[in-house]
Formats: C-alpha cells, sequence, structure tokens
C-alpha cells in the first residue's frame, strides 16, 4: 500500500507543476504591450520606456512647452494648421484677423511665425504707433539716465523724466540726499550722485550709523569690575577696594588719615560703597580764619538792621497796648475821677493818670484806694 501512495502523490504533483506551465504561458502570450516601446512585467502591466505614456504605451509625448502640436516621436512638436513657432504658439492669421499694425503699417508674417509691421514715412515702433517727434528728431537732451518723452511723437514738446535723486527739465540737477539728514547720532553726512554716506562717530556703525558698537567686547573693566555699555562710551563699576575710569587704582586701606599742611589741620577720609560704587567723602577740621574788611562791614550793617527792626517792634507792640488801654470801660473813669481831685488837692494829671494806669489791672483794689 505505500509505493501505490507514493506513486499517487507524485502523479499530482506532475499534473500540477504542468498545468502552472501551460497557465504561465498563456498569460504571457495575452500581454497586449507594445513590446517596441515597453516591456510586460510579471502582473501582466505594461512598463513604458522614456517619452511614451498611456494603457498600452503606444501615445508619444509631447516636447514641453508645445501648445498647438503633435508628436509621432517622443519630444516632438508639429504645428497645426494655423500655428506656427517652435512651440506652435504664433497665430499665423494674427495679420489677416487682428490686424495688429497702426497708421496704415503693413503686416507681414516671418517664417519663425512672428509677424512685423512695414511703417509709412514718418512713424516707427513695433507697430508703428509712434511718430517721428522731437525725441526722435533730435537726440535726446535729458541727462543722468532720464527718459525723454513726448506722448509717441504727437507732442509739440518734449518733456524728461528723471531718475530718483535728479531734478530740472533736463535731469541736470542734483538732489541734495543729505537735506532729510539721513544719518543718525551727529554723524556727518556727505552727499553724492543720486546717493550719500554717512561718517560715523566714534561707537556707533552701519550705513546711517544707528548701529551701537559694543564697547564692553574688548573687557576694559579691571580687577573684576563689571562693564556698562553705554551710547558712544562705557562704565565700570568697580569691586570694593578699587577705583578708576576702568577699575584700575587699588585702595590699600578704605579708611585713613592724613596730616595736612601746616597751620590747616588735619584731613580724615572715608571710603564707603554706595551699591556697586565707590563713594570717598573727606572732612577737613581747620582754625577759625578771620573776616576781611568786606566781611566785617556785611555783619555790622546787617547788626544795625536787626536792631532797628527790633526797635520798631517794639514800639508798635507798646503803642497798641497803650491804644487798647484808653479806650477800655475800667480806664476812662478812673483816669477822669482821678483828674478832678488832683486838681483840689493841686497833683499833677500825669501823676494821677499813673496811678490808675497800675492799678487798672485789679479794679477792686482801685476803688478801695478812691474810697479813702
Amino acid at each position: 500500500m505505500a509505493p501505490v501512495r507514493a506513486e499517487g502523490v507524485l502523479l499530482l504533483l506532475s499534473c500540477w507543476f504542468v498545468l502552472h506551465i501551460q497557465s504561465s504561458a498563456g498569460q504571457g502570450s495575452d500581454c497586449s504591450c507594445n513590446m517596441t516601446n515597453s516591456r510586460c512585467d510579471e502582473s501582466g502591466i505594461c512598463r513604458c520606456d522614456p517619452g511614451w505614456e498611456g494603457e498600452h504605451c503606444d501615445r508619444c509625448v509631447l516636447m514641453p512647452g508645445c501648445v498647438h502640436g503633435s508628436c509621432q516621436q517622443p519630444w516632438q512638436c508639429t504645428c497645426e494648421p494655423g500655428w506656427g513657432g517652435r512651440f506652435c504658439d504664433k497665430d499665423l492669421s494674427v495679420c489677416s484677423n487682428q490686424q495688429p499694425c497702426r497708421n496704415g503699417a503693413t503686416c507681414a508674417m516671418k517664417d519663425s511665425g512672428d509677424f512685423t509691421c512695414l511703417c509709412p514715412q514718418g512713424y516707427h515702433g513695433h507697430l508703428c504707433q509712434r511718430k517721428s517727434g522731437p525725441c526722435h528728431q533730435i537726440r535726446s537732451p535729458c541727462k543722468n539716465g532720464g527718459l525723454c518723452e513726448d506722448a509717441d511723437g504727437f507732442a509739440a514738446d518734449l518733456t524728461c523724466r528723471c531718475l530718483a535723486g535728479f531734478t530740472g527739465s533736463f535731469c541736470e540737477t542734483d538732489i541734495d540726499d543729505c537735506l532729510l539728514k539721513p544719518c543718525a547720532n551727529d554723524a556727518i553726512c556727505l552727499d553724492g550722485i543720486n546717493r550719500f554716506s554717512c561718517i560715523c562717530p566714534s561707537g556707533f556703525t552701519g550705513r546711517f550709523c544707528t548701529v551701537n558698537l559694543d564697547d564692553c567686547a574688548s573687557q576694559p573693566c579691571l580687577n573684576g569690575g563689571r562693564c556698562l555699555d553705554l551710547a558712544g562710551g562705557f562704565r565700570c563699576i568697580c569691586q570694593l577696594g578699587y577705583m578708576g575710569n576702568t577699575c584700575e587704582m587699588s585702595l590699600s586701606s578704605p579708611n585713613w588719615t592724613t596730616k595736612g599742611e601746616k597751620g590747616k589741620g588735619k584731613r580724615s577720609s572715608n571710603i564707603t560703597q554706595h551699591g556697586n560704587r565707590l563713594m570717598k567723602v573727606t572732612v577737613s577740621d581747620r582754625g577759625i580764619a578771620s573776616l576781611s574788611d568786606i566781611q566785617l562791614i556785611v555783619v555790622v550793617v546787617l547788626g544795625g538792621v536787626t536792631l532797628v527792626a527790633v526797635a520798631l517792634t517794639s514800639g508798635l507792640v507798646l503803642w497798641g497796648r497803650c491804644q487798647n488801654c484808653s479806650y477800655t470801660a475800667g480806664w476812662s473813669p478812673p483816669c477822669s475821677q482821678g483828674a478832678e481831685r488832683s486838681r483840689r488837692r493841686g497833683q499833677s494829671e500825669t501823676q494821677q493818670c499813673q496811678i490808675s494806669f497800675l492799678n487798672s489791672v485789679e479794679p477792686q483794689k482801685k476803688l478801695n484806694l478812691e474810697a479813702v
């Protein structure tokens, strides 16, 4: 039984192999690709050669840019009727259909597919649209690249259209480009022909001197000082114990006392730190100097004015007090009664008024005195 089974398996495998070969041969014969311009892959799809396209690779590729044309071989551009030029984009019927030439000019076609206009006397231009006016008859008087304009020759007089930086009837005047002050930071402006240049001051650069240079790039601060970049300079913030523009001076001790010159006392100095900056405070102890003649005169005048002011003030105060005493109710009766009695007794009016003035402060005691 085992040999029978082995023979059956071999028979089945042989049949399958024969059927597979026949099916592959049938697929190869069914491939519809143009074998001249393509090849058929394992799955039966056409793979086109360069310059061919389409499902069966039977259509050629036009030359890039071809508008109204066809091809028999790849990269060709055969123009259709009525079109010309390399890319078949020139209308050969432009002279008959559009009539582009003006002022009675004759339109003619070229071999390249372009047209040209044969201008009559007194006209020129691509379409014979320009008349032989002032700019064409004479040499252009415009200077410095100015464009001569005469309305295509139909204007009686010409004009000049100037380039930027020039002005005048014939563009002969160069405009001063420094009038608008384009240079910044007090830079010097130099005018040129339709241009200007800036000479920058120290610390600035750039076309307009607007770029501030980093003055701290060279690290000018010494002994650990911190550099601050300023507009056109720098400033050093020194560490404790150093001073100077670049912190180059070293202070051996923050406090010291030195003797001054002869007869001028002592001078003491103190170095303190205010934030990141050092501050030096100096106190001088000097003897009292004698006053000069002018200073002495000023002191005397001021003293005299002060005394006069004090005297006037005191007089005004006393005068005001006497006025108040003369009109008070407690003052008038005693003063009048004392006057009558002084005449009777032979005493003076002044003494009686003085007694009444002394007793006006205590009215009760004054009444007792009058009763006696």
